[in-house]
């Protein structure tokens, strides 16, 4: 499917995740439901939605390539998953079962069983690759310091390995030698019984080898099976190599955000940053001026618990910082001054 296909998805997930958030809280009653029944099943009716939601959601979530889309999506696929969890939690303290008979629910929301299955989210799985990529990561490191050592070194490194692979060696063989001191009755039947051994071993291989190219033939003359080289690639072939380009589609997309992010950052803190600096201090100069001049001293500097200087440019409407306790008549002059 196509990426419009994933943002009309992922917007139905929102609008029916909104319906819930409001459903949820016009439901609130006045006094705790008492019959187990009845609350059981509006809990029940609630997992079954959020848990289609999850799906939902995890399914665009694993499609998107959109960086900062993917970024969204995972703040309410998390939701989700925590708000699912809770619902089951409370399913299991109230009836004291791990599995719950919903079939009512199904039947009215028009339900297979196989809705209530909890997939594992795909994403959890790709994590796990960043794991084995620090390992292959450490790998090579270590293979490049190896390629660095001298030749001291090198020499030194071969004979630790070399005395090792002795070590090993000699302990198998000592090994096998107390199992030949150990034996009973070594010599010619215990040869000959092993020579008998790999001789069965051998031609039963080699018989089903042969009756399973006979078989296969046979299947082939019979119309039950298709020749090799008429046979082309099964989707279940063709679907790990499309998830695969995907998934290094995605990480290509990530890495190209994390740059522009980065380079963003670097010219705004290195171009802008100065000038930026300079009019933020000479509205804060201003506004010392103006409390001064309104109120005839100068005000507290907020304190940092309160936000520090970012309450002076926290953009707010007049009403707004007529209740904050700070010089309010000198504010709401800064602020109707800096917004008008």
């Amino acid at each position: 499917m196509s990426q419009r296909i994933y943002n009309k998805l992922w917007a139905e997930a929102q609008e029916e995740l909104s319906g819930l958030l409001i459903e949820e809280q016009s439901a609130v009653p006045s006094r705790p439901e008492k019959d187990r029944v009845v609350f059981f099943q509006h809990v029940a009716k609630l997992y079954v939605h959020y848990l289609q939601i999850f799906r939902q959601l995890e399914e665009v979530y694993d499609q998107v390539v959109h960086p900062q889309k993917r970024r969204n999506i995972r703040l309410t696929l998390d939701g989700v998953m925590g708000r699912v969890l809770e619902l089951k939690n409370e399913m299991v303290e109230k009836e004291y079962l791990e599995y719950h008979y919903m079939d009512d629910i199904l039947l009215d929301l028009k339900l297979t069983p196989a809705a209530l299955e909890i997939p594992i989210p795909r994403y959890f799985i790709h994590e796990q690759d960043k794991g084995v990529q620090e390992k292959k990561k450490i790998l090579s490191d270590t293979f490049e310091k190896v390629e660095d050592m001298t030749q001291e070194e090198a020499v030194t490194f071969i004979q630790v390995m070399e005395r090792a692979r002795q070590g090993c060696l000699r302990a198998k063989l000592n090994k096998a030698s107390r199992k030949m001191n150990m034996s009973k009755d070594p010599g010619a039947v215990g040869t000959e019984s092993a020579v008998i051994c790999i001789q069965k071993m051998w031609r039963g291989y080699i018989e089903r080898k042969r009756t399973k190219i006979a078989r296969d033939e046979e299947m082939i003359i019979l119309g039950m099976a298709m020749d090799p080289k008429y046979q082309v690639p099964s989707p279940a072939e063709i679907t790990p190599h499309t998830n695969e380009a995907w998934t290094l589609l995605k990480q290509e997309y990530e890495e190209d955000y994390q740059k522009s992010v980065e380079a963003v950052t670097n010219y705004i803190r290195d171009v802008e940053g100065p000038d930026i600096s300079e009019t933020m201090k000479n509205q804060i100069r201003q506004w010392f001026f103006e409390c001064r001049d309104t109120t005839g001293s100068f005000p507290d500097y907020p304190d940092e618990e309160n936000g520090g200087s970012a309450l002076i440019f926290a953009v707010k409407s007049p009403q707004e910082v007529k209740y904050t306790p700070i010089h309010n008549y000198g504010l709401l002059h800064v602020f109707c001054s800096l917004h008008k």
